[in-house]
């Protein structure tokens, strides 16, 4: 599922779904995908997922179908599902005829029927989706044993919103990543066009790792690779342009997860909470994260 945004003042909108913003997404992405996605996104994805000719692949939350189109030039049959109709229109437009886009939200993918498929990938939208416990049974029941499931998120450590920020130490010369919450879940909201009248907005859920790990594992998907991506970019000449570099390099901007489907008779038959203490989602009353 999409993210969806919603104006202020309309409380009953729903929470997580990009279609109303879809052409500032769509500006913000376009055809190709952002510079993050070209130079670290991407690559990565198709390296966790090691796409061959004939593999199925299920791209969840596919947006304009960026990640769909890479994986057919490489001759994978891919299917797109996102609940975005806007984003969907665009993701056909631009894309081969051959590649299927189908509108569903990622925690039920009924319209997908009875097919199985060889691997997933979900691709920086796992974070905007809430509960993501409903995403990962979806997924698993359209996975083959032994099919891998690749989600790629910003990085919850270190690029939470509104809780991390850079800073710097004027006596030590440091560049560093300051911290200020991480444990507890919540939604934050993303102004999508500051300024307008009035704000137009989605939202973002913030979740610790173990959420993920758990949550996976309750859906009997286990991870095998883990993996943490800095930025790319470098600054530009300047007294603290090597503060810096070093700071970018050594913080990771995504986090990567690759999950299994593990046969269902070494599911655990005691699910997990997927936050400590069964923590809900600070200001949302009981999510289930």
């Amino acid at each position: 599922m999409k993210k969806k945004g919603h104006r202020r003042g309309s409380p009953a909108a729903p929470l997580t779904d990009w279609g109303d913003v879809a052409k500032w997404y769509d500006q913000l992405v376009g055809e190709g995908g952002s510079e993050y996605h070209q130079h670290v996104v991407i690559p990565g994805v198709v390296r966790l997922l090691a796409p061959r000719g004939g593999m199925t692949v299920l791209d969840v939350a596919c947006g304009q179908g960026v990640l769909c189109r890479i994986l057919h030039r490489g001759g994978v049959k891919v299917t797109g599902v996102d609940s975005a109709a806007e984003l969907l229109r665009l993701a056909r437009m631009r894309s081969d005829a051959s590649i299927e886009f189908i509108k569903a939200d990622a925690r039920d993918l009924a319209p997908l029927g009875e097919r199985v498929f060889d691997s997933a990938a979900c691709v920086l939208a796992v974070q905007n989706i809430n509960p993501i416990r409903p995403v990962f049974a979806a997924v698993s029941r359209h996975l083959v044993e032994g099919g891998s499931l690749v989600i790629v998120m910003m990085h919850p450590c270190f690029r939470a919103p509104k809780t991390t920020s850079w800073g710097y130490d004027e006596q030590q010369r440091v560049q560093f990543r300051r911290v200020d919450k991480y444990l507890l879940p919540r939604k934050e909201p993303i102004v999508t066009h500051p300024g307008s009248a009035p704000d137009q907005y989605t939202w973002t859920f913030h979740r610790p790792i173990e959420s993920y790990v758990k949550a996976l594992r309750n859906e009997g998907l286990l991870i095998d690779a883990i993996e943490e991506w800095p930025s790319h970019k470098t600054s530009e000449a300047g007294p603290r342009a090597a503060a810096e570099n070093t700071a970018r390099k050594e913080t990771p901007m995504f986090m990567a997860l690759r999950a299994r489907k593990i046969s269902a008779a070494v599911v655990p038959a005691k699910r997990e909470q997927e936050t400590s203490h069964g923590r809900g989602v600070q200001g949302h009353q009981q999510d289930q994260v």
